[in-house]
């Protein structure tokens, strides 16, 4: 059964954060409005690739430009079935936004599926949503999601974990396990 899946995106999203569960969910007939505060459909949004290639962290270069399909001010939260909050650098301008917060708390009031990859975390953290529940998230992330008063699981940067409607990941390299664990309770 198809679903409508909201994604709150924005700029310095990662790249392979937006557009691998954008494309994969559209592929297996969902749709997906992916929407960013104070942007219109049509408008885009820059994305960054982050990279790991030796360095104590990761490095970030340009990505692609990802254009929304969807606007921001015009959707209603209760028509989604779903949410998915891409990592990358928005998230960290995104959790000041309050209308993005209640829009995520909306969906761990209902028990609706959530799906967070690495930054995405953050987003969460701030909407104090994570009390009593594991979360993983990328490592620059852990104060945040155990300060937020989540268990932190021990998985590598590959694997994603489940808690409830909840499914999170440390970063882009999990897509095949967070996005098949999404799926999954998407169609529970």
């Amino acid at each position: 059964m198809s679903k409508t899946v909201l994604m709150i995106t924005g700029d310095y999203t990662e790249d392979y954060g937006s557009m691998v569960p954008f494309q994969t969910l559209l592929a297996l007939g969902h749709t997906v409005h992916a929407v960013c505060p104070g942007k219109r459909a049509g408008e885009k949004i820059a994305t960054a690739i982050r990279e790991f290639d030796g360095a104590q962290t990761y490095t970030e270069r340009p990505g692609h430009s990802f254009t929304l399909n969807a606007s921001f001010e015009d959707l209603v939260v209760e028509d989604y079935d779903a949410l998915v909050i891409p990592g990358g650098r928005a998230p960290e301008y995104l959790r000041l936004d309050d209308e993005v917060l209640t829009m995520v708390r909306f969906f761990f009031d209902e028990g609706r599926p959530v799906a967070a990859v690495s930054n995405g975390a953050q987003l969460l953290a701030a909407a104090g949503v994570l009390a009593g529940r594991t979360c993983s998230a990328f490592p620059t992330c852990f104060p945040e999601v155990d300060a937020a008063g989540a268990t932190i699981p021990d998985i590598d940067l590959d694997e994603a974990f489940t808690d409830g409607n909840l499914v999170t990941a440390p970063a882009w390299l999990a897509h095949p396990a967070w996005l098949a664990q999404f799926i999954a309770l998407l169609h529970s």
